[in-house]
């Protein structure tokens, strides 16, 4: 069963992105808090979205999808960007993934959103074989960049050294 997330699934949505994390040896870097994800899902102005995926029998968070909108200049319309998707181990393959992103893509044709994309670390090979039964294609000629802690400080303090911008 998939659900919405409630402000009470919050400590376990906490708990399995630290899992997520850990399993893709970033566990320091996962350092958001109970009530910064409160805010991000159910504050005022939600930032987030979440989804829980559940177990049929006992209704145990087995797994989540944690997503956000964002737009294409192309196409004219929104879309969504999958943050995390993350199944327990021991609940993998029971078809909690597709049931998870089944929900994402039926958001998307609801709402007219032209696109579902999310991020894949390179050797994360199941999850690899697994986006592509189900037809995602990778998008390999795009590489992503990212400004994080001191860099971005820089830049957006206007204290960065302005070297190598090319063409930009």
């Amino acid at each position: 069963m998939i659900r919405t997330a409630t402000p009470d699934d919050v400590p376990v949505l906490r708990t399995m992105i630290r899992e997520l994390a850990e399993y893709e040896k970033a566990l320091d870097e996962a350092r958001a808090t109970e009530e910064q994800l409160t805010e991000a899902l159910f504050g005022s102005r939600p930032a987030a979205y979440a989804h829980i995926a559940q177990d049929d029998a006992t209704g145990e968070p087995v797994g989540f999808a944690l997503w956000f909108l964002n737009f294409s200049t192309w196409r004219g319309v929104q879309g969504i960007y999958l943050e995390d998707l993350y199944v327990r181990p021991e609940r993998r393959g029971a078809g909690h993934g597709k049931a998870l992103l089944t929900e994402l893509a039926r958001i998307c044709v609801e709402r007219g959103y032209e696109r579902l994309e999310w991020s894949v670390l390179d050797w994360n090979e199941p999850s690899i074989r697994f986006y592509r039964a189900l037809g995602a294609r990778p998008q390999d000629e795009w590489t992503v960049y990212r400004l994080t802690e001191e860099p971005l400080r820089k830049l957006g303090t206007g204290t960065g050294t302005g070297t190598g911008a090319g063409a930009v």
